[in-house]
């Protein structure tokens, strides 16, 4: 993924072609054109070769554009130009597609009728945004940009983003005008890492722009590659509006139940069993409880509180989701160390095996994984702890975790097991063989309640799940 955008490649006033300014879009004033060419004959520059950005450039080169892939990354783009995924979403003919090019020079930005930026937005250590990569990207881009190029945000940010940060940005490094010169949109993306079926041609994609005629332009030309289609967004502030709802929304309905498994923790009632009997009346709502980690989830409710909080007033409720889920992580170490405890095992002489370590099933990506956190609350008591992943790269995993790292899969000599991340692999586990592999009387935390509780039992185990 982009980790930064400060290239401006020798900016220049050459970098620019001379052409007179659109009609002003302020004030009813119309214009004949947008863009420079209309689609399916436009040229697109995705600028951020992540997990958003290169799903989009594949997409719309299969549509039949010329894409440019854009990033200033030098070795994402080599083994992009190699014909290597670098996000283990998508085919590697697709990555191959002779429509597109990617490149590290700005420069080819100047080619493009429309630039779509797709730049990481997460939170500092005191949890307010960082928007540093949507300010570069906008210097970046104005500074090769045409007139007459229409940029849209995809990435996750506050409402009033692109107005107040993108816009400035663009225009003071364009010597331009948005609304006469260029034209600017926004469309949150709704990527799903590790869901094949939620693909970028499968989910509804919310478009806006800053005027009906640039609203129009940019439904056309995501129309063209979104099969399930298009949402006009009535103003780029509700665009941006609806992406960090969707996902705070997610945040507070899951923190409510990991609320629930840690009130039924103490009451000794099954919080899963409590679900599944909730969820026959025809209305409930089926969440489970769980790590939440990701790129998303845990980050896009900052943005809504912090924008919220900027005009007065503080949004209690999603501050209480966050804490919630948050606490997760020591939870789940403190139902291993009980767990530990009932097996009677001393805490510095136990070895615990931890079972997936990215953020969620299916991916390797291990970059705002709340399993760091389980790892890091069960070294305060001293245990050895081990990790396995068959996603995640072992070196990044050392380097990320501080810990020791299974290369194979191996049970031997092990005290607890914690299934933190369930990936498809460890669904399947034969508990009896497993258990006979560990230490006597071992312990399973099974996080998200993957395994039958009865068949680890059986075999043995001390079982806990949230």
């Amino acid at each position: 993924m982009t980790t930064t955008l400060t290239d401006t490649e020798n900016q220049s006033d050459d970098g620019k072609r001379d052409q007179d300014p659109q009609d002003p879009t302020s004030g009813g004033t119309t214009f004949e054109h947008i863009s420079k060419s209309a689609p399916k004959n436009a040229t697109i520059c995705i600028v951020g070769l992540g997990y958003v950005g290169l799903p989009l450039a594949v997409g719309f080169a299969q549509s039949d554009y010329r894409v440019i892939g854009y990033d200033v990354d030098d070795e994402t783009v080599d083994r992009l130009r190699a014909g290597v995924d670098t996000t283990g979403e998508l085919s590697a003919e697709g990555i191959r597609d002779d429509n597109i090019s990617y490149t590290t020079s700005a420069a080819e930005i100047s080619e493009a009728d429309y630039v779509i930026i797709t730049v990481p937005t997460p939170v500092d250590d005191d949890d307010r945004p960082d928007l540093t990569y949507v300010e570069q990207a906008g210097r970046t881009v104005g500074s090769r940009m045409d007139p007459g190029t229409t940029v849209i945000l995809e990435s996750t940010v506050y409402p009033g983003t692109t107005r107040e940060v993108l816009v400035p940005a663009l225009e003071e490094a364009s010597e331009l005008t948005a609304g006469e010169d260029f034209f600017v949109g926004y469309s949150p993306e709704r990527a799903t890492p590790g869901d094949p079926d939620h693909g970028l041609a499968d989910v509804v994609k919310v478009v806006s722009g800053q005027n009906e005629k640039v609203l129009e332009d940019v439904a056309t030309l995501y129309e063209s590659v979104v099969d399930a289609g298009v949402h006009r967004a009535p103003s780029i502030e509700v665009a941006e509006a609806c992406k960090v709802v969707e996902n705070a929304q997610r945040d507070l309905n899951i923190a409510f139940v990991n609320e629930l498994s840690m009130v039924f923790e103490r009451l000794d009632v099954d919080t899963q069993a409590v679900l599944e009997a909730a969820g026959t009346k025809w209305n409930f709502h089926d969440y489970r409880p769980g790590l939440v980690g990701g790129h998303c989830i845990p980050v896009d409710p900052y943005f809504l509180a912090h924008r919220s909080a900027r005009e007065g007033f503080d949004p209690e409720l999603v501050h209480t989701g966050r804490k919630v889920n948050e606490s997760v992580p020591d939870h789940v170490a403190e139902l291993t160390i009980k767990a530990l405890n009932e097996c009677h095992k001393t805490l510095r002489e136990s070895r615990v095996l931890v079972l997936g370590l990215s953020y969620k099933p299916g991916v390797g990506d291990i970059r705002s994984s709340k399993v760091a956190d389980v790892v890091d609350a069960l070294a305060e008591y001293d245990v050895d702890i081990e990790g396995f992943d068959p996603f995640a790269d072992d070196d990044a995993v050392r380097e990320a975790f501080d810990l020791e790292v299974q290369e194979t899969l191996s049970f031997e000599g092990v005290d607890a097991i914690v299934l933190a991340t369930p990936h498809a692999e460890f669904e399947q586990l034969d508990l009896e063989a497993v258990a006979d592999e560990l230490a006597e009387r071992p312990a399973l935390v099974d996080v998200t309640g993957t395994l039958e509780k009865d068949a680890a039992v059986e075999a043995g185990f001390v079982y806990r799940r949230l």
